[in-house]
């Protein structure tokens, strides 16, 4: 039904690293447009907004060292596991617009997290999920994630947000579920950056769309006013807290 056509949506491109739109190249390595005209880059839409976070996680996956694919990543999960993990931020983006749905079921991004955490969210199953994918980015992941990325943003940016797609916990409008998606990004690219002891500037846009997202879940499991006074300095999470 989607005419796979590949789409180099790359503003900068020098010396074989590839730039998303938001991000420039500067001595080898991507780096925020913000970093240049000290302001947020303008979105306009889940669309953009989802792009600007693929731009940041494949601008961290660059400085990943040869060396670092196999170190410790995230719990149980090696570097390349964990990308392997966030690049199905890209993958199921491209599975669930081939299974267009009939109806909504599914109304926000908040209640998509509610009910895949209690249907599909089981730790193993994700870790497996994790590992299976990094395993299949082969000997050059960098490479494997640039192709990918083009091949799923060439999708996207055909597509209207009025596109209904069938999702393991049912059917949702498309501008719903790239917000869970962009969260996912953002998070698991800042896990990324830590891991291999980078830099972890999310852009604008996609770290606002984050904190939103997660906020709605606290508001949705009764932990709203907990985290409100707890990002206004009144008291303090407990250790191990999370929303996921």
């Amino acid at each position: 039904m989607y005419t796979k056509k590949r789409i180099r949506l790359a503003s900068h491109r020098r010396g074989g690293l590839l730039c998303y739109r938001g991000y420039y190249r500067l001595r080898g390595k991507c780096v925020p447009e913000r970093a240049y005209s000290g302001g947020g880059v303008a979105v306009d839409g889940a669309r953009d907004t989802y792009e600007q976070a693929v731009g940041f996680f494949i601008a961290t996956a660059s400085l990943v060292g040869a060396e670092q694919w196999e170190q410790p990543g995230l719990g149980q999960w090696s570097v390349r596991d964990l990308v392997g993990h966030t690049s199905r931020a890209l993958l199921t983006v491209e599975t669930y617009l081939d299974r267009p749905a009939g109806r909504v079921e599914v109304g926000s991004p908040v209640e998509y997290f509610v009910k895949a955490l209690a249907s599909i969210g089981d730790p193993e199953q994700v870790a497996r999920r994790g590992r299976e994918a990094g395993a299949a980015l082969g000997a050059d992941p960098l490479s494997a994630l640039q192709e990918i990325a083009d091949r799923v943003l060439g999708l996207v940016s055909h597509v209207g947000h009025g596109q209904l797609v069938e999702t393991p916990v049912g059917g949702m409008p498309l501008s719903a579920y790239l917000p869970t998606r962009t969260f996912e990004l953002v998070v698991h690219t800042l896990d990324l950056a830590a891991a291999i002891n980078a830099p972890g500037a999310p852009p604008t846009e996609p770290l606002a769309a984050s904190l939103e997202l997660a906020a709605g879940l606290a508001v949705h499991s009764g932990r709203g006013v907990e985290v409100l006074l707890a990002l206004t300095g009144r008291q303090t999470l407990p250790a191990g807290f999370s929303l996921v």
